[in-house]
C-alpha cells in the first residue's frame, strides 16, 4: 500500500470512529474541505507533513498516535 492510500484510509477510519464528515474533519483541523477531500480521493499524491500535523493538532492526537496502525505497517516505497 501507498503511504497517501493508507493516510486515506486512516482519515476515513478516524471519521467513522468519531461519526464526524469529511467536512467537519476540515473545520476541526484548520483546512480547506477540498484540501482534506483530495487526501481521501486519492488525488494528494504525497501530502505534506504539516498538514498531517494539522489534521492530528485539529483531532488532538499525535502524530505518534495517528502513524501507529497497522495500515502503516507495510508501506511501498515510492522510489
Amino acid at each position: 500500500m501507498k503511504i497517501n492510500d493508507a493516510i486515506a484510509k486512516k482519515l476515513i477510519k478516524i471519521c467513522q470512529e468519531r461519526k464526524i464528515s469529511i467536512n467537519k474533519l476540515a473545520v476541526l483541523c484548520c483546512l480547506t474541505q477540498s484540501t482534506v477531500q483530495n487526501i481521501i480521493d486519492g488525488n494528494s499524491s504525497n501530502p505534506k507533513i504539516l498538514t498531517i500535523v494539522r489534521i492530528c493538532d485539529g483531532l488532538d492526537i499525535s502524530l505518534k498516535e495517528f502513524f501507529d496502525d497497522d495500515l502503516f505497517a507495510n508501506i511501498d516505497r515510492e522510489d
